[in-house]
């Protein structure tokens, strides 16, 4: 059967950036179950965007829709059929609904019982016809964060549309969408071509963009950009700063890059480079320039729309913008400069940080103790350090260049403390505390940032789960996610070796005052929600059943249990693992919660028995110092060697012996045997 292509095209407003990566997305999804829907395969999706058009491309689909079987489920043979076994209205209704004769229908049994159902061969339609249904519901249904109405239309899309292109094997399919009615015209750049063209395919669409100043696909815009950027620093004296966020908005700005270098005068490089490169990226999206030692050089690149007649008139512009954007930082910079950190401090005292949880000086005063907390604990000697630097790492907050510019919370708070005289430690632990920012972000350097870090990201979480602030599947408004997953990173980086419910159980405690949940309720949920994210952070890396297993044995120390994890995980490659591990769910299974009653060796009937209580007293204490010390794999094989005297237990013997005394004495040698592998993990969860 020849396959065809389909092709779509939708041409509106400028739709903002951040809109545009996930329209297409959806766009694929979309299409790809409709036309599942619609038993139509495929080869190929492919999407394309600009601001102004959303675009694909399907290639391999069938011209006719293959016959098929259709079968659906409907009301209970009960509802059905009435005492007589007469047909009711529900299945004269449904047999109706179906097109077919009530005698057609038939009975199925499920878990809830007996239904009718009903099976029926349906011809396959022409594949042109069924786009005219599926590529409407496409364009309205393609979601945007906002979208809007225009004029008197009942319809809804990021920004109004002005021209659909719909064709398949290069006909128009027919369809309206609010006033606009599908066809084959498309559109060019805006200022550099403002015409119309037609469209007959893909590639033909492809070579007439480009005549017309356009580049659909944003990958090829990329690195247009890319390598545009990369030319015009090089020809300024210097090299591109790398920023793939900015390169990804900016893609998604231009329909025709073209890149233009400007300057900023010199003066400007005394305002910490940081909030120089945030106010290009940020607020006027330019890349910067820096030399070869990654110092910021008085230049920007920013990319335009168009080839600009006189790239100079663009330029100074450009530069005008940016001297004053400039001028506000250096302006912002000088004057809190007049305002020492400590002063600022008492200013958070007028900050509230969260409405059921107070001001933001009584969340620096919970966490500083907690942050002193883990420095007594894990290092000592930088206690002072770390209490100085939580005292003042949310100074910045109230300072006037922070309130400009946000992005650079904390590193505002290290270059003023730097300017002030205060221990450098202590001022990169000030910036290091918000790391990481993102998941598999750039995490804490020093012990002292990463204490902070800590304590400051446990506040928020214990403090939010205490009064009821609880992240959803669709919400998390404090990023608790993100706080969460940053502290199991920093704990594993660092090779701390602590209690993850005794530090929990003290931020709970700090924060007593606040909390309108119970205490216990409060841990236990914080507990559980660290145990989720770690089950899944783990999960990428080793087997989903050695992580549960490992998990559900002990879940306190993160570093310990991550030990557990990759121990477990190289013994699942042994040959002799998966008949231990289902010996070892057996005993799980036989002793259920187990019994503290001691063996009894005197009350031993089987040499069955003596030989796995004496092979379980050699490995036990080799086995106990193994698991003191770490070494979790040398646990594992030395357990491994009980895997025959178990199997001979339970090949020889009765369990469950009539006799009280010699069944609680058999329980009690398997509950002992299932309490010491039972400390790496829980065999139950082991799958096979």
């Amino acid at each position: 059967m020849s396959t065809k292509e389909l092709f779509l095209e939708i041409g509106c407003e400028e739709i903002p950036a951040g809109f545009i990566p996930r329209a297409t997305a959806e766009m694929e999804a979309i299409i790809t179950k409709e036309l599942a829907l619609a038993r139509l395969t495929f080869t190929e999706i492919k999407t394309l965007a600009t601001p102004r058009r959303l675009a694909l491309v399907v290639q391999g689909i069938p011209a006719v829709q293959p016959d098929g079987e259709i079968t659906a489920t409907g009301p209970s043979v009960k509802a059905a059929y009435d005492a007589a076994g007469k047909p009711t209205k529900a299945a004269e209704g449904f047999a109706r609904g179906q097109g077919v004769d009530v005698s057609a229908l038939q009975t199925i049994t499920t878990d809830k019982g007996e239904y009718l159902f009903v099976s029926k061969q349906v011809t396959g339609r022409p594949t042109y016809e069924l786009l005219t249904e599926i590529l409407p519901s496409l364009v309205a249904n393609i979601p945007f964060k906002k979208s809007m109405r225009w004029g008197d239309q009942d319809v809804r899309f990021a920004r109004p549309i002005h021209w659909i292109v719909a064709l398949f094997d290069g006909t128009i399919v027919p369809f309206s969408f609010g006033n606009i009615d599908s066809g084959k015209i498309s559109r060019g750049h805006r200022f550099m071509a403002n015409t119309t063209f037609p469209v007959s395919d893909y590639a033909n669409y492809l070579v007439e963009c480009e005549r017309h100043f356009v580049i659909p696909d944003p990958e090829k815009r990329k690195e247009i950009i890319r390598r545009e950027t990369h030319r015009v620093a090089t020809a300024a004296g210097g090299h591109l700063l790398p920023d793939e966020e900015l390169l990804e908005q900016v893609a998604y700005l231009v329909e025709y890059p073209s890149a233009v270098h400007g300057t900023f005068s010199p003066e400007f490089l005394k305002v910490p480079k940081e909030v120089l490169i945030t106010s290009m990226r940020s607020h006027q999206r330019y890349f910067s320039i820096v030399d070869a030692n990654g110092g910021l050089l008085p230049g920007f690149i920013t990319i335009n729309n168009t080839l600009a007649e006189d790239s100079s008139v663009v330029v100074k512009g450009n530069e005008r913008v940016l001297r004053a954007r400039l001028s506000d930082a250096r302006f912002f910079f000088e004057e809190d400069q007049k305002v020492r950190l400590d002063e600022r401090v008492e200013s958070l005292k007028k900050v509230v940080y969260q409405q059921k949880l107070g001001t933001s000086f009584e969340k620096m005063e919970r966490f500083k103790k907690l942050a002193e907390g883990l420095a007594e604990l894990l290092k000592p000697a930088v206690k002072a350090q770390t209490s100085r630097a939580a005292r003042l790492c949310k100074a910045d907050l109230v300072s006037g260049m922070v309130g400009e510019f946000p992005e650079v919370q904390g590193i505002m708070g290290r270059e003023y403390a730097l300017l002030e005289g205060e221990n450098s430690d202590v001022a990169n632990a000030i910036a290091e505390h918000y790391l990481p920012t993102q998941a598999g972000g750039e995490l804490p350097a020093s012990d002292i940032g990463a204490f902070v870090s800590i304590a400051d990201k446990l506040d928020t979480i214990c403090g939010c789960f205490g009064v009821g602030l609880i992240p959803t599947g669709a919400a998390d408004p404090y990023a608790l996610r993100r706080a969460t997953i940053g502290i199991i990173a920093i704990i594993l980086d660092k090779g701390y070796r602590l209690s993850l419910p005794a530090l929990i159980d003290k931020s709970l405690k700090l924060l007593a005052a606040k909390l309108n949940r119970p205490h216990e309720q409060v841990a236990s949920d914080v507990l559980d929600y660290f145990r989720a994210r770690f089950v899944n952070l783990l999960g990428n890396d080793f087997p989903n059943d050695a992580v549960d297993a490992a998990v559900s044995a002990d879940f306190s120390d993160v570093v310990d249990v991550k030990s557990r994890i990759a121990a477990l995980a190289e013994f699942e490659t042994h040959s002799d693992f998966e008949p231990l591990a289902v010996a070892f769910k057996r005993v799980g299974n036989i002793i259920k919660d187990g019994t503290d009653a001691p063996v009894d060796p005197a009350l031993f009937e089987d040499a069955a028995e003596k030989e796995l209580y004496e092979a379980f007293s050699t490995v036990r204490s080799s086995v106990e110092t193994r698991v003191a010390s770490g070494s979790w794999l040398d646990a594992l094989t030395e357990i491994a060697t009980l895997r025959g005297p178990v199997d001979a237990f339970f090949d020889r013997v009765m369990v469950m012996a009539e006799d009280q005394r010699v069944r609680t004495n058999r329980l009690a040698l398997l509950t002992a045997i299932a309490r010491m592998f039972g400390k790496i993990a829980d065999f139950s969860k082991i799958a096979g």
